[in-house]
């Protein structure tokens, strides 16, 4: 534990130094995933906590510095995925999962939360080219999973996110698979 939050700090110093906020989200969040799972017995469990951890570090270091959250938020997921090549997790899973997170920790610091969610399904689209995954599949992962999180902020937030993934981000139609519908009252 004490690894990661150095990790963490390491990744509020990297892009704070440097003018590129995603080019250095994804070099310091794909370093700190990938360490972290060295030598991990559950993996699934140490995944989730260590994104959770890693994508509120990020969001928090890019919100000090004026960066970009969208820029911040691709940077994380792609982070993970390119952190997680090598250890045969369920990738759209992960997509979601990591979404999830992004929103929750830009939601914690007042961040945009549509400028996010667009990060999120540019970031799933580029990692799933990098590796080899159906790009729409990914991208309806992020905004499925960013909006999951959205609502469990609260309506207003599910709002914001459900507008700003409407069309065509990076080149694909992004596909919202809703895990619950509310009923109308009549």
């Amino acid at each position: 534990m004490a690894n990661l939050i150095e990790s963490v700090n390491g990744i509020v110093s990297s892009i704070k130094g440097a003018g590129d906020v995603a080019g250095a989200v994804v070099g310091a969040v794909s370093k700190t995933v990938a360490a972290t799972l060295e030598g991990v017995g559950d993996l699934a469990t140490s995944l989730m906590e260590t994104t959770a951890d890693v994508a509120r570090g990020a969001i928090q270091a890019a919100m000090e510095v004026g960066g970009d959250l969208g820029l911040a938020a691709k940077g994380v997921l792609l982070g993970v995925l390119r952190g997680t090549k090598a250890a045969g997790v369920e990738t759209l899973e992960l997509i979601s999962t990591t979404a999830g997170s992004v929103i929750k920790a830009t939601a914690s610091v007042a961040g945009d939360l549509g400028t996010a969610a667009k990060g999120l399904v540019e970031g799933a689209v580029e990692g799933a080219k990098e590796l080899g995954l159906d790009a729409t599949e990914a991208a309806s992962a992020a905004a499925t999973g960013a909006l999951k999180a959205a609502g469990e902020v609260g309506a207003e937030a599910g709002q914001k996110v459900r507008n700003a993934l409407t069309g065509t981000i990076a080149g694909v139609k992004v596909v919202l698979k809703e895990p619950f519908k509310a009923t109308e009252k009549k």
